[in-house]
């Protein structure tokens, strides 16, 4: 099987998807209805996309290819307010997060297509457990080749993206002490994690004929990697963030992500090697355990940094590529939640602490979705 050409797409131009959930108004448990949901959206004219996902407590929405920060932010309020509107005639929520903080897996259903029953028929109990919820941002690339090399650079800040976005403390009633609890179910996958460190794509193709041979792949979505090229569209997708609690907060990472990518391409400020992977599960780990709180381990220098400390310092190199990109306001948002707020998990524990119930935390984690 071959991967096809490497379609042709505007360098830098972004595309958003996130994952949501739907909960019902009255006990905030997750309320299995995407199906009239997407029934009703069917007669809304929205600039982008929503469908299924593998369990029916779960809607994603996906904006159409944006030159910046400000268009996904226009797009994902359109998207938002036609979503909360049907939502609101079937007397349900929507709710941002990573994970539901007291859904129990067993109670899910699959949602009925073809793949997902192949899914669930494969992976068992662990398709709904992935009833989690993550944000996806897709970056236009000029070439193949200049694919991979944006794929590996990306890579040393994974830790970064997963700590600005961590919303996803509690699982199944209990806090867990994760900042991000719901890469530990995608952790579980085979095929999870990093790419191969390749930087062409005729070496990745290579790669891929001979995963499709041994029958452990048959395409590009059997790889659950962090971030993936994405050959159909002309980008590379970033998988590891979860989904925030508000499109203000999504298009904030759209717009840092699509600035870091800019500024590798420009300025290309680091070189590339096998062995900027040795920390990356480490770093990995301290991001989704500790937030923003966590340790990066430098893969060049071998230096330790607080990570809220490494991504301040990572902002202020992307302040001119932030002006030309019209996305000051992006990094703008995202520096007030490092130099205090904090990030999503820690609004959602504050919440907690507050009310001690569950419900109250999702209840209000509604109210933010929907922009009140």
């Amino acid at each position: 099987m071959s991967l096809g050409v490497f379609a042709q797409s505007q360098p830098l131009t972004l595309g958003v998807e996130l994952e949501l959930q739907i909960v019902n108004s009255d006990d905030y448990d997750l309320a299995p209805v995407s199906g009239d949901l997407l029934r009703l959206m069917e007669k809304r004219s929205i600039p982008g996309d929503v469908k299924p996902e593998i369990t029916s407590s779960m809607i994603e929405l996906s904006t159409g290819v944006c030159t910046g920060f400000g268009q996904v932010l226009s797009e994902l309020g359109q998207i938002r307010d036609a979503l909360v509107d049907c939502a609101e005639r079937l007397d349900v929520c929507l709710c941002g997060g990573g994970t539901h903080p007291f859904q129990h897996w067993t109670r899910r259903r699959i949602f009925e297509t073809p793949r997902f029953h192949e899914l669930s028929s494969l992976y068992g109990y662990l398709s709904k457990q992935f009833t989690v919820f993550g944000q996806h941002v897709h970056i236009g690339c000029p070439s193949a080749d200049e694919a991979l090399v944006l794929l590996h650079g990306m890579s040393r800040f994974i830790p970064h993206l997963i700590a600005l976005a961590a919303s996803s403390p509690f699982v199944q009633g209990e806090d867990t002490g994760f900042d991000s609890a719901r890469l530990n179910s995608v952790f579980a996958f085979p095929l999870s994690g990093r790419a191969p460190f390749v930087q062409t794509w005729d070496d990745f193709e290579t790669f891929f004929n001979k995963m499709t041979r041994t029958g452990v792949v048959t395409g590009m979505k059997d790889f659950y990697w962090d971030i993936r090229p994405k050959p159909e569209f002309g980008t590379i997708e970033v998988r590891v963030l979860d989904t925030p609690l508000t499109i203000e907060k999504a298009a904030a990472l759209a717009g840092f992500i699509q600035c870091l990518a800019r500024w590798m391409t420009v300025e290309k400020p680091f070189k590339l090697g096998e062995d900027d992977y040795l920390p990356y599960t480490f770093n990995r780990f301290q991001a989704c355990r500790f937030g923003l709180d966590g340790t990066f381990v430098d893969p060049e220098t071998g230096e330790h940094r607080v990570l809220r400390d490494d991504l301040a310092a990572v902002l202020s190199r992307l302040d001119t590529h932030a002006g030309d990109l019209r996305a000051e306001a992006a990094l703008q948002y995202l520096r007030r939640e490092i130099n205090g707020a904090g990030n999503d998990a820690t609004w959602l524990r504050r919440i907690e602490d507050e009310n001690h119930l569950l419900p109250e935390v999702v209840r209000r984690a509604t109210k933010r979705w929907h922009g009140r």
